[in-house]
């Protein structure tokens, strides 16, 4: 599932989005050039809920 997360500033965003969606037991690829987010191994709604608890707006792509 790809998210657009506008609220995706820097490597410190990448890096906490890309620890929070691994804890919850799922992988990311985030790309900051387009603030995008690619999640593997969690359901759509989850992936957002991990996100948003991590201080993060997602928003499907």
């Amino acid at each position: 599932m790809k998210f657009r997360v506008e609220d995706m500033s820097c490597g410190h965003c990448t890096a906490a989005i890309e620890k929070a969606v691994a804890e919850a037991g799922g992988r990311a690829a985030t790309d900051l050039a387009s603030r995008s987010v690619t999640v593997e191994g969690l359901d759509a709604a989850r992936a957002a809920e991990v996100i948003r608890d991590a201080g993060y707006t997602p928003e499907p792509a």
